[in-house]
């Protein structure tokens, strides 16, 4: 039997025991990370062939052999791991004595096993039943005994993977994904879980299976790298807590960092973070290429759906149009990423490729459609996590704001926090979407809750230095100079009100307007910080936000908002001559008059009918039927008529004929187009996606003129026909429209209606039964 055989199975597996921990207590100098793995691996082995020789693994005839998989086949054996062993053999009577002289002295040695006593055949059945057993295959490697066994079985192993693989693809994604929903992410969190979480080591595992498939290519440079540091940390942390552990506390993480060279916990975890994201996503590219491409019921090709302009739905991504020039069409980047968000659906990688190599710079100050895709991006609610993660790390988001460097991957110094400052943003813009319909700007809330900490990472104020940063882009987003000075403002001021409302007495009549003042007594800047002021503490971590901390940043808003006699919405300005004019023909003819001006794809039409004719609703519906996204309307009586100018642009291709336009509107407003079926049939081509805010129904009395008028204001998600739906509904509780001003911020619409009743007074009756039915269109 050799040397070994003069040695017990038992005093072996005593000697390895005290030789592991010789290495791991250093006495013969302490070792890096990726030596001491490399001493754990050859101790290891020294000591298990000559435990496999003791105990008759060598002699055994028919052929038994002893080999490894998990991380002491793939040779990253850490600290306090467990051997996951395999003894193979060719139908041996005594394989279960010789299993006994190997398992029972590791066990009494207090060496942690996972181990399985199989022919190759009960192996590979066992494998095509058990998708963890198929993919620990993949890692056999030969360590003692009948060599040829061994490696009979690691081929067939492949080769049944390699053949299986794709159609295990279901199984085996649905498994990641329970598995990171247990243990979370490795990016962007303060606390990771490196083995476990998304994009930790048992995704790389995933990525070694889909290139052992021949489903992807073997993991880059960059992927090596990501494994190196996630084996080193786990390797340290196990070594200084000397137990098995992979989640890498706050508390641990200084010495971690220290042995291994970073300056501080704060530099590892940046660096974790960034592995962890290029893990994930490489995961994710990967299973969505493995995936077969799905096909009609006749075999054919899936549609490509249209999202917008340029862009559409292929099969399960977001893709380019046949027709779209990225080179040309600086927004186009802005849209791709503002439907996959909407849409939850993966942007494609070849897209990914072609917009980072052709795509031009968008220059300040971006164009209006470009700032709308931006708002729409930021307003989709927890869709917009995947797409800011495909553009970031493709480099797309940094040519978008080139700021984002400073907090990408910065981990946070309060422990409070649950995500990196980059990830943070985002996930406030995830939870102010969800508020967007309790301000009337939530173009500028969902602005400023991406860039509230966005001053972080340098050794200065970061509100201040946030503030000026803020500014910056705001201003080269083409915003105007006041709402430019309202987002600065808002990063200035994001701590205001919850460090108000916890460390003073807000019922001091002195503190309401010490806090007013410091806002400029702007209601619309205090409506705004209060949002984000929720969106902010909901992100930050579990518990931080409370029903008494809400309650008391409540209180003080509404002190401050009586000190600063806050307005309401406003009416629209008086029609010009010329929309005097076209009110007067439309009287004089009794038929609608329309006047339509273009400025590239930007249309605005102008519609006047004599007063009994409806307007709003003949108007909305003829735009959503020709799938026209109304940025802004405004309703006017006049001299015997009504006057409505409505500005809008198509959502996808160009605009539409203008004297085809011209002539529907015109049958419209005489009651001879039937637009209700035919815009029922375009909401079911194109549903619209879960809206992340509900929609809310405010009431102004003192906005309008008149003993007998009252401000309607509904805030909500936008959706093909919704003006068209709300303004059919006001008209079904008789309710005029004396006039209105309808505005569409990204995905929100913050739409202002002065009615009145046609018959009876304003009593609450009427109010809650116009409520319902405004609430009701919505959905």
């Amino acid at each position: 039997m050799g040397e070994g055989a003069q040695d017990s199975p038992g005093t072996i597996a005593g000697g390895l025991a005290e030789a592991a921990e010789r290495l791991l207590a250093g006495r013969h100098g302490r070792l890096g990370a990726g030596a001491l793995r490399v001493a754990l691996v050859d101790l290891y082995e020294f000591w298990l062939r000559r435990a496999a020789a003791a105990a008759g693994v060598d002699t055994a005839d028919p052929g038994v052999a002893l080999a490894a998989v998990g991380g002491l086949g793939r040779r990253e054996l850490v600290p306090f791991a467990d051997l996951d062993l395999v003894l193979l053999h060719n139908g041996n009577n005594a394989v279960g004595e010789i299993a006994d002289a190997l398992w029972y002295p590791l066990w009494d040695a207090k060496v942690g096993l996972d181990h399985a006593v199989r022919t190759p055949g009960q192996a590979l059945q066992v494998a095509a039943e058990d998708l963890r057993t198929a993919m620990g295959l993949l890692d056999l490697r030969h360590l003692a005994g009948d060599a040829g066994l061994t490696e009979r079985l690691a081929t067939a192993a492949r080769d049944q993977w390699r053949r299986t693989a794709r159609t295990r693809l279901p199984e085996l994604a649905a498994a990641a994904r329970q598995r990171w929903h247990r243990s979370g992410e490795i990016a962007q969190v303060a606390e990771p879980d490196l083995k476990h979480g998304r994009g930790g080591l048992r995704d790389l595992g995933l990525l070694d299976a889909f290139a052992a498939a021949q489903l992807a290519d073997r993991p880059g440079e960059e992927l090596r790298d990501a494994r190196r540091l996630l084996l080193d940390v786990r390797t340290e942390l196990r070594r200084e807590l000397r137990r098995a552990r992979d989640v890498l506390g706050a508390a641990d993480a200084d010495q971690v960092a220290a042995e291994l060279g970073f300056g501080d916990r704060f530099a590892l975890a940046r660096e974790l973070s960034g592995a962890g994201r290029a893990v994930a996503y490489a995961v994710d590219v990967a299973l969505r290429a493995a995936e077969p491409a799905p096909r009609t019921r006749f075999g054919r090709r899936p549609v490509r759906t249209p999202l917008d302009d340029g862009v559409v739905l292929h099969g399960a991504e977001v893709a380019l149009a046949r027709d779209a020039v990225p080179a040309r069409d600086p927004g186009l980047l802005l849209r791709v990423a503002a439907a996959s968000a909407r849409s939850g659906r993966p942007i494609a990688h070849g897209t990914l490729r072609t917009l980072a190599d052709t795509a031009p710079e968008l220059r300040a100050p971006w164009p209006a459609a470009a700032r709308q895709a931006l708002t729409e991006l930021l307003g989709a609610g927890e869709g917009l996590v995947g797409a800011v993660e495909a553009l970031d790390r493709t480099g797309l988001w940094a040519r978008l704001f080139p700021e984002w460097g400073a907090v990408r991957d910065l981990p946070p110094r309060e422990p409070v926090h649950s995500w990196t400052v980059d990830r943070h943003l985002v996930q406030t813009c995830v939870e102010a979407a969800s508020l967007a319909t309790t301000v009337s700007r939530p173009d500028l809330l969902l602005l400023g809750a991406l860039l509230h900490d966005i001053g972080k990472g340098r050794d200065t104020d970061h509100s201040e230095l946030g503030a000026k940063i803020a500014g910056q882009v705001a201003g080269r987003t083409g915003l105007p100079e006041p709402d430019v000075a309202l987002v600065a403002a808002m990063v200035r001021h994001h701590l205001l009100l919850v460090h108000t409302a916890t460390r003073r007495d807000i019922g001091e009549p002195e503190t309401v307007h010490r806090v007013a003042a410091a806002l400029g007594d702007d209601p619309v800047l205090l409506e705004l910080l209060h949002a984000l002021t929720t969106a902010d503490s909901r992100a930050t971590g579990p518990g931080v936000w409370t029903d008494w901390k809400a309650g008391l940043v409540g209180e003080l808003v509404a002190r401050c908002r009586e000190a600063m006699h806050g307005t309401g919405p406003v009416a629209p300005e008086p029609a010009d001559p010329d929309r005097r004019a076209l009110v007067a023909a439309a009287v004089r003819t009794g038929q609608g008059q329309v006047r339509i001006d273009t400025a590239g794809n930007v249309a605005t039409i102008t519609l006047a009918v004599p007063a009994p004719a409806e307007l709003l609703a003949p108007a909305a519906g003829v735009l959503a039927l020709h799938s026209l996204e109304v940025h802004s309307a405004a309703l006017r009586a006049h001299d015997g008529g009504r006057v409505g100018v409505f500005t809008a642009s198509p959502k996808f291709g160009s605009l539409p004929d203008g004297t085809l336009l011209r002539e529907q509107l015109t049958r419209a407003v005489a009651g001879g187009l039937a637009l209700a079926g035919r815009l029922a049939g375009k909401e079911r081509d194109y549903p619209a996606p879960a809206a992340p805010a509900r929609p809310k129904v405010l009431w102004f009395d003192d906005e309008a003129a008149g003993h007998d008028t009252v401000v309607l204001e509904l805030r909500a998600p936008d959706r093909i026909g919704l003006l068209y739906r709300v303004a059919g509904a006001l008209r079904g509780c008789g309710a005029e429209v004396r006039w209105a001003r309808v505005a569409t911020l990204g995905g929100a619409v913050v739409d202002s209606f002065a009615v009145s009743p046609s018959s009876g007074g304003l009593d609450q009756a009427w109010r809650d039964r116009v409520e319902k039915a405004v609430l009701a269109a919505t959905e």
